[in-house]
């Protein structure tokens, strides 16, 4: 039996099944399953972890204070974060918060952003997301719901040409709706 995580769309094995089925490999085959199942495909909306990245997941009612986060390929927010950052994936779930700075390729906001956010490619803002601080992004979506605020400009360098207001539409600028 497996718990299907509703923020990411994957199976996470229940301890239970797996203790049973790793003492007694007759009896996965005795319940009429297979010990070595089917992953379920990732959302298209989240990036897939490949084989040899690196991935810290900070879970639920876990605070995580005062810390820089290096070498990380994905950092999942379940819980509460305060720290500086620079890597490639951020997912932070609706429970979710992280408070700092962080330099990301992709950033999946569906909890709380607060901070100085630069995200080379692309920022979603999901319906339950918040994000509030100094916004940089090279391409942006926001759901209906998603708020955004704070000084936010377009592209990832320090030009205040691409300075523009949340209300406003940019190039790179997309409302999901």
């Amino acid at each position: 039996m497996a718990m299907q995580s509703p923020f990411f769309n994957k199976r996470e094995p229940d301890a239970y099944s797996q203790r049973n089925q790793g003492s007694n490999p007759n009896a996965a085959a005795a319940a009429g399953t297979t010990a070595a199942a089917a992953p379920t495909a990732p959302a298209a909306n989240t990036a897939p972890a490949k084989d040899g990245e690196s991935k810290l997941t900070v879970g639920p009612n876990i605070k995580l204070k005062g810390v820089e986060i290096t070498d990380c390929d994905t950092l999942v927010v379940e819980g509460s974060v305060e720290a500086t950052m620079d890597s490639r994936v951020i997912q932070i779930s609706e429970r979710g918060s992280f408070k700092g700075s962080a330099d990301i390729d992709i950033a999946e906001i569906r909890g709380v952003f607060d901070g100085n956010l630069t995200v080379r490619q692309k920022l979603t803002i999901f319906a339950t997301g918040k994000v509030t601080g100094h916004v940089r992004y090279g391409k942006i979506v926001i759901e209906e719901g998603g708020q955004l605020s704070g000084e936010v400009e377009f592209g990832a360098s320090n030009s205040a040409r691409g300075t523009t207001t949340t209300g406003g539409a940019r190039s790179g600028l997309q409302v999901a709706g």
